[in-house]
């Protein structure tokens, strides 16, 4: 790549990098440069890529729909994908009623939280207004988004445009730690007291939003067991919408097809994104129940429907590609592939955690975040004149490994499909990463 070049990274301090590697191709696991270099892709290209890259069969079906139709609208017409889709989506979420497409997660969390409030309005509630969330949340970069997945680090500059939540605290070891003489047990039912208390006392709060299973971006927070049923339990008792972000914890990466399913929880209002395409195209859907839908039925006059679009919601190429990439789960038995490629994670959990920068290890099924820390006693995070990702990203590159950190968090993102032979050598290119910071900082 030349140097300069007008081309804006997300989430970069430019002044930081001269040039970028230029990936020029990839197969399976690996990206190739414009160098003759290669990496593993351990990030799984930000969490979305399944089967890894230029998988034949979803390349095909790409070009298949291509030649047939391109792009049409869903205002007032419909296409055979979309439908396909839809039904299919259903099948998998069968207390689900409808789906609203659109074009990626931060889009489908937004058509979240606007179906959740007009919900209330539908049914003559005006009361109900505000929106519950859990602190160290992330539910994408638009204004809706952060309002709801407010981290401090990320979106401090906007705060005073943003919608305010009402947030409760969320287990995690770390902070039980140093905070507070509570078991683990005892800091999520803590957590849990605080949820229910409130809910039962405010009559104004429209809607819970929470990530299905574990906070990603919020550096691998996995749920205690029961937690996230309990919430669902405590929101329907109390009459408050619960909304789910699959976007990144569904469709296999915490182990399961659909995470709230194994989490024994039901939503009312479901998104999904990332993995749905297989990580090849944009594309997401938000999934509601009857109920939700129900509410949205009416005469035109008034004015019940949602007033949300986009100009490639249920885009026919994305859709059949999303189609095709859900046979394939099935067709090579992935959700358990999954189950048992991730025991390496665990088998290889000591070998991690006994580098000397590493402090808490957080894993569930095919993600694993790593706390970079400067002593293992007190947790201290990492830090550097200059970003951790930078430091990590180079390191790493040297041992054939893409890696993009969360602040000192590494993680471990690889796609669903992996072997157990490039998993392995994953976890020991971040073995190796990680034993040359120390040499260095």
């Amino acid at each position: 790549m030349k140097s300069p070049s007008p081309l804006w990274h997300p989430n970069t301090q430019m002044s930081e990098w001269t040039s970028f590697p230029e990936i020029v191709s990839a197969k399976g696991m690996w990206l190739y440069d414009s160098k003759g270099g290669k990496m593993l892709d351990g990030v799984a290209s930000m969490w979305c890529n399944v089967w890894g890259h230029s998988k034949s069969e979803l390349v095909s079906e790409i070009i298949k729909q291509t030649k047939i139709l391109q792009h049409t609208p869903l205002f007032n017409l419909t296409h055979p994908s979309a439908e396909k889709l839809s039904k299919k989506l259903l099948q998998l979420n069968p207390k689900m009623k409808s789906v609203f497409f659109s074009d990626n997660g931060s889009t489908a969390m937004e058509i979240a939280i606007k179906i959740a409030l007009q919900y209330w309005r539908n049914v003559g509630e005006n009361k109900k207004t505000n929106v519950a969330t859990l602190e160290n949340g992330y539910h994408g970069d638009t204004f809706g988004a952060m309002s709801v997945g407010y981290v401090p680090e990320f979106f401090s500059k906007f705060r005073s445009k943003l919608f305010s939540t009402i947030q409760f605290p969320v287990p995690r070891t770390v902070i039980i730690g140093s905070n507070t003489k509570k078991s683990s047990k005892e800091y999520a039912e803590y957590c849990l007291s605080k949820i229910e208390d409130k809910l039962e006392k405010d009559n104004s709060i429209a809607a819970f939003v929470m990530e299905s299973g574990a906070q990603m971006a919020g550096g691998v927070i996995i749920y205690p067991k029961n937690f996230q049923k309990r919430i669902s339990q405590i929101c329907k008792k109390n009459d408050v919408l619960f909304v789910l972000d699959e976007i990144a914890t569904g469709f296999g990466r915490l182990g399961s097809m659909i995470e709230y399913q194994s989490q024994n929880s039901t939503p009312d209002i479901v998104s999904f994104g990332k993995m749905l395409t297989g990580g090849y195209q944009t594309f997401a859907a938000t999934l509601t129940t009857k109920k939700i839908n129900d509410s949205f039925l009416g005469e035109f006059s008034q004015f019940k429907h949602l007033f949300h679009g986009h100009t490639y919601t249920g885009n026919p190429t994305a859709a059949a590609l999303s189609l095709k990439n859900l046979e394939l789960y099935k067709k090579y038995h992935l959700i358990e592939k999954i189950q048992k490629t991730s025991k390496i994670f665990k088998d290889r959990l000591d070998d991690i955690s006994n580098l000397d920068l590493v402090g808490e290890i957080r894993h569930q099924g095919m993600v694993m975040g790593i706390e970079l820390v400067q002593n293992k006693n007190s947790n201290k995070p990492l830090s550097s004149n200059i970003s951790i990702n930078k430091l990590v990203f180079e390191e790493g590159r040297k041992h054939q490994i893409y890696f993009r950190t969360l602040g000192n968090i590494i993680m471990l993102v690889p796609p669903l499909d992996i072997s157990q032979k490039d998993l392995n050598f994953l976890i020991d290119g971040t073995i190796s990463t990680i034993k040359s910071l120390s040499r260095k900082l």
